[in-house]
């Protein structure tokens, strides 16, 4: 089993940048493809990101890409989620998200952690 502790949201304003990270524990971590989830009031939960285990191969929402920059650290067990130039619609909770299978579907999601929210403002 894998614990996940979501960090680094908070309340940034249109145009700038956060960093959120992902800490994992348990010893089968490095078995999974890491991804990040988000879900903004009154919407589903939608895809945003996804990385391999080897962390050669990522995957992009559109409405994300080339803003938002998906990586790994399988010494520290830790995923990050760097987000640039960010947008008012990108404000939701992020959940850190391992998988069984390298793709934008959350079935695959095999735990969710308990999120960390992005506030952007004007």
């Amino acid at each position: 089993q894998v614990q996940l502790v979501e960090s680094g949201g908070g309340l940034v304003q249109a145009g700038g940048s956060l960093r959120l990270s992902c800490a994992a524990s348990g010893r089968t971590y490095g078995n999974y493809h890491m991804g990040w989830f988000r879900q903004a009031p009154g919407k589903e939960r939608e895809f945003v990101a996804a990385i391999v285990r080897s962390g050669g191969s990522t995957i992009y929402a559109g409405s994300v890409k080339g803003r938002f920059t998906i990586s790994r650290d399988n010494a520290k067990n830790t995923v990050y989620l760097q987000m640039n130039s960010l947008k008012l619609e990108d404000t939701a909770v992020y959940y850190c998200a391992p998988s069984t299978v390298f793709s934008d579907r959350a079935e695959y999601v095999v735990y969710w952690g308990q999120g960390t929210q992005v506030t952007v403002s004007s």
